[in-house]
């Protein structure tokens, strides 16, 4: 059966950005002379995320092969969930993800969901700041006293841009660069918060009823394919971007991947700016969902311009002053993974699921729900545990040791 898809929206599967839309409604109200009701998703594509500069350091965390091992993992259980939410809002006759949840276990149902929601996008703000000041000060030391021209990037180019310059360096830089004891070990302790990360780089449950819509029929079975073609890829780049960060510096990856390059990398200091303008460009995205889901759980009209205001600068207020408190993006990685990405996408699909289906929950089609649910209260518990008991160094601006020594201002290895 063939399939369309409109070319506006995607599956954006590599990516740390929760819908836009408000959690009431599949449209958001938007002025142009007068009232138009316009789809949420013509907006622009977000490509590289904190999450994908992350993913060398769950590596290190998990070790490389069962880190991959993981990688995958977390590859299947997103496919499968984006499924299931599909299925499961077939069920309930719902299509949102809000809508699904407050059906199935009513207010306080929507309530966690919307707590999520709002939880999920702001602690992305503040590691978006911390990456902010971690990439672009080291470029703007680069290029003083110039101005960066306006520079416009599709997602994917941005995505493929980071991706060539991670390869070319650890193809280049790495031989200077003595592994860590233990470098290729099979696993760590650290793989459950490894498994926190992974799943905030992953994440896409946000825009999945909506894409769902676009499709020119949309059936399950279509669904899946995109779904498929969707996760495959992103885990293809993810992988790859993992591999190639992760080899070139070993046990000395940090949260953020571009900590690890030398201040004077020329070519590090191109995939600096790609990945620092990705995230400006995210930070408003992110405000407005936190904004939308806050003002719909304590007003039930639409707020006026100042009461917008209000709201937008107490959140970006409280989101600035913890990024100033704290500018460790691996704990911060980890926290979203297990406090929010995780439910979202292991726990709260599966339990909707399982409240609607009929049968016990260990037979058939139930025991699958069952088993994710198990697994996302695992990775919650002890990933929060792990990270109150073995919290994790960081460098964060301290030019790293090998640093003195190598030549890596050009893009070819040194004579």
């Amino acid at each position: 059966m063939s399939f369309k898809v409109n070319p506006s929206v995607r599956l954006r599967c590599f990516d740390a950005s929760p819908s836009t839309a408000s959690p009431h409604r599949k449209y958001v109200r938007v002025k142009h002379g007068g009232d138009v009701d316009e789809e949420p998703h013509h907006r622009p594509a977000i490509g590289a995320q904190n999450g994908s500069a992350g993913l060398p350091y769950a590596l290190n965390q998990a070790g490389l092969p069962f880190g991959l091992l993981l990688l995958v993992f977390v590859a299947f259980i997103t496919d499968y969930s984006i499924i299931l939410l599909i299925k499961t809002g077939n069920l309930s006759g719902t299509n949102s993800y809000q809508s699904l949840v407050q059906s199935t276990f009513g207010f306080p149902g929507f309530l966690i969901v919307s707590g999520l929601q709002f939880l999920y996008p702001f602690i992305a703000m503040i590691s978006y700041n911390i990456t902010t000041g971690d990439t672009l000060t080291k470029v703007f030391q680069r290029i003083p006293g110039e101005k960066l021209g306006k520079v416009s990037f599709l997602s994917m180019v941005l995505t493929v841009t980071i991706l060539i310059t991670v390869i070319i360096r650890a193809a280049t830089f790495g031989p200077q660069i003595p592994p860590t004891e233990n470098a290729w070990a099979f696993a760590k302790w650290n793989a459950i918060q490894a498994v926190g990360v992974m799943s905030f780089a992953f994440i896409c449950h946000h825009n999945s009823f909506l894409i769902y819509g676009s499709l020119e029929h949309p059936t399950l079975a279509n669904w899946s394919r995109v779904t498929h073609a969707s996760v495959g890829s992103a885990l293809i780049i993810s992988a790859a971007f993992a591999v190639a960060g992760y080899t070139t510096f070993t046990g000395y990856s940090q949260g953020d991947i571009f900590e690890n390059y030398c201040r004077n990398d020329n070519l590090a200091t191109f995939g600096r700016f790609c990945f620092g303008f990705s995230i400006i460009t995210t930070f408003p995205v992110e405000c407005f969902v936190t904004r939308e889901v806050l003002s719909n759980v304590i007003c039930s009209r639409d707020l006026t311009k100042a009461e917008h205001v209000a709201i937008t600068l107490l959140i970006v207020s409280v989101c600035t002053s913890i990024s100033l408190a704290s500018d460790c993006l691996a704990v911060v990685l980890e926290l979203n993974g297990v406090l929010s990405a995780t439910p979202l996408i292991f726990i709260i699909p599966s339990a909707c699921f399982l409240k609607l289906s009929p049968g016990p929950w260990f037979r058939g089609e139930n025991l699958m729900p069952t088993i994710l649910i198990l697994i996302g209260l695992f990775v919650m518990i002890t990933g929060l545990t792990m990270i109150g008991l073995y919290p994790q160094d960081c460098s964060h601006g301290v030019e790293m040791y090998y640093c003195a020594d190598a030549n890596v201002s050009g893009t070819v290895p040194p004579a």
